[in-house]
């Protein structure tokens, strides 16, 4: 309950805390405007409004204040256009202080909001509303005043809150200014780029972009400048180290209180492994496409090779079907396999059973075309699909194009296992003549050197002799 004292005519008056106002009528205008008097000298923002939250009355800091002059009769609660928290929502003008003193008839003191301005500044302030009562106990009107000199206390914790999130997430979280100059730097941002706060802090964001794309940073420092956000930019950057790595790239602009951009925070996410994925399906979909062409072809060419030798329509087919059926267990070895099979088929497969395999479509003839000479080394799964992948090709062209075309050529595999080098050396001998003098760019030179140089860490290199094609493949031993 409100404290009660006298003026003196003997009349009530409502204290409520150190600010004590008459109850005001029509006949006492003289008292109403030295109230009005008194608001408007006060060095701070303040204004009247009635019981039901319109505004009666504001000084002139007030006004300065939110931009704008509202009407009055018919502004309720604050004359800000909007109001927000102080961590950047939405606040309805329903749930401020004024609105809450009046509702619960009780002071909302030293109440933190952020008060928009028509030009979109934006001002941190306390609020302290209190209600009015006339001198029977009823609710009359209220008063708040504006202080635009925060507490830093609640500041404080959603800085340290907000910090805390930053350094412990896995992206790489940094801050820079409009010049593009690095101004905080997270854990995530050290592992991903390999440099320290104290060496990135002070420098510009330029170190980590690559020559070639230095074209970048000017571009998003414009856009950050009118307010853009960028979401999901997928670009290159350079590590300490010099290595290039992919990242998603996501920037949104910082602003002040009064609504300014100053800098702009940046999430980034390394997404090597993700392209590395892609890159990956997108070489075994093309293999998928170049297989299934060459299918019609392989089909017709075994056709072609059991025809020289089969005596009978039965025999012709009965070669055919032993071959189509060797040809679908070569392709099958491509396939990955459940993890039970897998562990069986890592202890049982053998570099010289894969060639078997492979080549028994081109080599079921009574003289044999195909002479594999060295070591046997047993190959994992990973390895094994890389190899059937280059030597089905190897056989492809070979019965295509090359040795394996005609009935009297042949292929030689030699096999060499030396200080942690694995070489295959397949050498044709007896096709047609090689007219061709160099790799060109077709899908097996693509496949071999992704192949050989990206999973088994060698090289591949293809001598195209008159006599024959020659094929150099070497590997690290570690790698089969």
């Amino acid at each position: 309950m409100s404290e009660r004292t006298r003026d003196n005519t003997g009349r009530a008056i409502a204290a409520t805390g150190d600010v004590e106002f008459a109850p005001l009528s029509e006949n006492r205008r003289d008292e109403h405007m030295t109230v009005r008097d008194l608001l408007q000298t006060l060095p701070v923002a303040c204004y009247l409004t009635d019981a039901n939250g319109i505004l009666t009355f504001y000084n002139e800091l007030a006004v300065s204040m939110w931009g704008i002059e509202p009407p009055l009769n018919g502004t309720r609660f604050c004359g800000s256009i909007r109001l927000h928290t102080p961590e950047g929502n939405l606040l309805d003008h329903d749930d401020s202080p004024m609105a809450v003193a009046l509702r619960k008839k009780c002071p909302v003191r030293n109440h933190q909001i952020l008060l928009e301005r028509p030009d979109g500044s934006r001002i941190l302030l306390r609020a302290f509303a209190t209600p009015i009562f006339n001198a029977t106990g009823c609710l009359t009107g209220g008063l708040n005043i504006l202080i635009d000199q925060p507490d830093g206390t609640l500041l404080d914790e959603i800085a340290q809150r907000i910090a805390a999130i930053v350094e412990s997430s896995d992206d790489a979280i940094l801050a820079k200014d409009l010049n593009g100059t690095i101004t905080d730097w997270n854990r995530g941002a050290e592992r991903l780029f390999g440099y320290s706060a104290e060496e990135a802090i002070g420098r510009s964001v330029t170190m980590l972009i690559p020559a070639d794309r230095a074209d970048e940073e000017p571009s998003i420092l414009e856009r950050l400048r009118r307010g853009e956000k960028i979401d999901h930019y997928e670009t290159v950057r350079q590590r300490k180290d010099g290595a290039l790595i992919d990242i998603s790239l996501s920037v949104s602009p910082i602003k002040n209180l009064a609504g300014q951009v100053i800098g702009a925070a940046k999430i980034a996410r390394d997404i090597t492994e993700r392209r590395r994925a892609e890159e990956k399906q997108h070489l075994l979909i093309r293999e998928m496409d170049h297989r299934v062409k060459n299918l019609f072809t392989l089909a017709s060419s075994i056709v072609s090779l059991s025809a020289r030798t089969a005596t009978t329509p039965a025999e012709l087919a009965a070669a055919v079907c032993d071959r189509l059926a060797a040809l679908s267990r070569a392709h099958a070895l491509t396939v990955p396999r459940a993890s039970v099979e897998r562990e069986h088929h890592a202890r049982k497969t053998t570099l010289h059973s894969l060639l078997k395999t492979i080549l028994a479509p081109y080599d079921q003839d009574t003289a044999s075309h195909v002479v594999i000479i060295g070591p046997d080394v047993a190959i994992t799964e990973n390895s094994l699909t890389s190899f059937a992948l280059l030597l089905h090709e190897f056989a492809t062209n070979a019965a295509k194009y090359g040795a394996l075309s005609v009935g009297q050529g042949s292929v030689e595999i030699v096999c060499e296992d030396k200080e942690d080098v694995f070489t295959l050396t397949w050498t044709e001998k007896n096709g047609p003549p090689v007219k061709r003098t160099s790799d060109g760019g077709g899908f097996g030179t693509l496949l071999g050197r992704a192949t050989v140089r990206g999973q088994l860490d060698g090289e591949i290199h293809r001598d195209w002799k008159p006599e024959g094609l020659v094929i150099r493949l070497t590997a690290a031993s570690n790698r089969l």
